[in-house]
């Protein structure tokens, strides 16, 4: 028996080792036609070899050989290449920092109708980076992509119109959007909605509703909504008051640096024992130790 196992383990070995050469050799082919079709001009393939150099699939990542092979096809109008090589400028992966040309490349990507160019746009005219700060800038940009159904411009724009920033203030509005985008999982928008449930924002005041969204979001390691969840415990609306978990939720939205959580963790540490303040951290402890699925 033991000189069959151990045949049988053999043969095994030598399979994955195969399989490993034959996948290596694909990856081999495949790049190599790749980078041929590219070399000839083909946008398509120079957009996916700037992505393959950006990733590291397949190749070391190389964000120079990345910039390159983007380059190439987003001077052939490629909206994918042309979005990319924005964030790249942004950033400055690959390239020096450099505002204007990410904006240029994002507009030329936004133009074309590109979802996240657009979204990167409305943040750029949002902070004024490489463009005069203008808000009703922002919003057409965050407009178009959101209507398109991209959840980060949904919340931004949801945002915009809360805080009435290149838009009237419009709490009806403000709600519409953050819902889109906390229904699509964007934990700013969930957060958010929790923020106008609980004042009464835009809908009928509702602390269920309120408890719900952040603990959405707070789940989704979001540091505010973890605040904020914690304070519905705290003052027991809804859910049963329970100091040792808020002690819980501030200790780990404070360890992602929220300065409210940090201001009153030690304020409340007052009213607790030493009992609960160890209870609050071992559940603090076990609900980051499984990614928010055991918090309670």
């Amino acid at each position: 028996m033991a000189r069959w196992i151990l045949i049988f383990f053999t043969i095994v070995a030598s399979s994955y080792a195969s399989f490993s050469v034959c996948a290596q050799q694909v990856n081999n082919m495949f790049l190599k036609s790749i980078g041929e079709r590219a070399k000839l001009g083909d946008a398509e393939s120079q957009n996916d070899l700037g992505f393959m150099y950006d990733s590291g699939w397949t190749v070391p990542v190389d964000d120079v050989e990345a910039v390159k092979w983007y380059r190439k096809a987003a001077d052939q109008g490629h909206v994918k290449a042309q979005s990319r090589l924005g964030s790249m400028y942004r950033n400055g992966e690959g390239v020096p920092k450099n505002a204007t040309e990410a904006v240029k490349w994002y507009r030329r990507a936004a133009e074309q109708g590109h979802d996240a160019a657009q979204y990167n746009l409305g943040i750029i005219y949002a902070n004024g980076e490489g463009v005069p700060e203008d808000d009703t800038k922002a919003v057409k940009w965050y407009r178009k992509a959101a209507v398109q159904g991209y959840a980060m411009a949904q919340s931004n724009l949801g945002g915009m119109y809360a805080n009435g920033e290149g838009v009237p203030e419009d709490n009806t509005k403000a709600m519409k959007w953050s819902r889109k985008a906390a229904d699509q999982g964007d934990a700013n928008a969930q957060n958010n909605l929790g923020v106008m449930y609980g004042n009464g924002e835009g809908v009928p005041k509702n602390a269920t509703e309120a408890v719900k969204w952040y603990r959405r979001a707070a789940e989704q390691g979001y540091a505010a909504a973890q605040y904020n969840l914690g304070i519905m415990y705290g003052n027991g609306e809804i859910i049963p008051k329970n100091y040792i978990k808020t002690y819980s939720w501030f200790t780990l939205s404070a360890a992602q640096g929220n300065k409210l959580a940090k201001l009153n963790k030690p304020k409340l540490a007052t009213v607790m024992t030493q009992e609960q303040i160890a209870k609050a951290e071992q559940l603090a402890a076990a609900c980051l130790a499984s990614n928010y699925k055991n918090c309670d």
